[in-house]
């Protein structure tokens, strides 16, 4: 594919405040803005995971957050509790969401065509995804920026409401991988305190993380239960079984984890994440539509190439979207 022209509007410059100054800046929730209007980070998609590396990177360096309309925006910038903090972040409604230099996605994997027509109006160096699933291909059909590309992320928040709102609460300090060209993207995470670095095998890292995803995400989701608990009986025997049953596809696609390595990395994820809810869970409590096609869909695509049968995974996703059905039939019943 033709390269795009050089954009340009020069990069805006990365300059960090000292330790105490960035502290105080975030506690007092000052919000920064760049002097040209461009931002060096943009995050597409407010939710848990987006508001948790918008908040931290907050005290290093301006960030822009683009919600969905502008009543998201609004509601965003009068404040919302990340951490036990209010943020109080530099929100903006798609539509007139302002340029910056590097975006991260993180948008439910239904929106990822939406939000890279978003991003490519923004006229970035590069546009990162740090989705579940794999949506780096739907990314680099509807965004032509230098850089487009899927990295991984296995950080955790999840959003609770409150006597006085929403609140964000992280759960559990994971790290984030990059694909070579974003290394600006992993020095400005890292500089904020989260765990980033390039992976120059980004292909296998993604598979590594669908393998996690398929695991733990529809589990938590069907028992309702935090990350951790997936690790007690009854539930470790479908977690167990849910890996091995995956790794003949994600070998056959490239993935280089035995079955002893494969378990004991879903396993450390799940211990790292203990207290997190899983993103489905998250949905299904709040009445959305899940994630369940771009994560057990995506490794049932794959199956089906290699003519391979997975009994489990096939189950779990027809478990899943009877409870996302029993879901809209409730909105629909509430709203006649």
């Amino acid at each position: 594919m033709k390269e795009p022209p050089s954009l340009p509007v020069a990069p805006s410059p990365l300059v960090a405040p000292s330790p105490s100054q960035a502290h105080a800046e975030a506690r007092s929730g000052a919000v920064a803005r760049p002097a040209t209007g461009r931002f060096p980070l943009a995050i597409i998609g407010p939710g848990a995971l987006g508001l948790h590396f918008a908040a931290r990177v907050d005290g290093i360096a301006p960030v822009a957050l683009i919600a969905r309309d502008a009543a998201g925006a609004a509601r965003l910038n009068a404040g919302v509790e990340v951490g036990g903090h209010i943020f109080h972040p530099n929100a903006f409604a798609a539509e007139r969401a302002p340029e910056a230099d590097w975006v991260i996605v993180l948008v439910k994997a239904g929106d990822t065509a939406a939000a890279a027509s978003t991003a490519a109006r923004m006229r970035p160096l590069g546009v990162l995804s740090l989705q579940n699933g794999l949506t780096g291909e739907l990314l680099r059909a509807h965004c032509a920026a230098r850089h487009v590309d899927q990295g991984i992320t296995t950080e955790g928040a999840y959003r609770e409401q409150g006597d006085h709102g929403e609140r964000v609460h992280p759960a559990g300090a994971g790290e984030t991988l990059v694909p070579p060209g974003f290394e600006a993207v992993a020095e400005l995470l890292g500089r904020a305190g989260l765990r980033a670095r390039v992976e120059p095998d980004i292909a296998h890292a993604r598979l590594a993380k669908l393998l996690v995803n398929v695991a733990i995400n529809p589990l938590a989701a069907l028992f309702r239960v935090p990350n951790g608990a997936l690790l007690d009986p009854p539930h470790r025997v479908l977690l167990d079984t849910l890996v091995r049953e995956a790794l003949p596809v994600l070998h056959a696609h490239g993935l280089e984890l035995d079955e002893a390595a494969a378990i004991a990395r879903v396993h450390a994820v799940a211990r790292a994440t203990a207290a997190n809810r899983a993103s489905m869970l998250q949905d299904l409590l709040a009445g959305r539509r899940t994630e369940i096609d771009a994560i057990t869909g995506a490794l049932l695509r794959m199956a089906a190439r290699t003519g391979t049968e997975l009994p489990t995974h096939r189950a779990v996703e027809v478990l899943v979207r009877a409870l996302e059905s029993r879901n809209a039939e409730r909105t629909d019943r509430v709203g006649c």
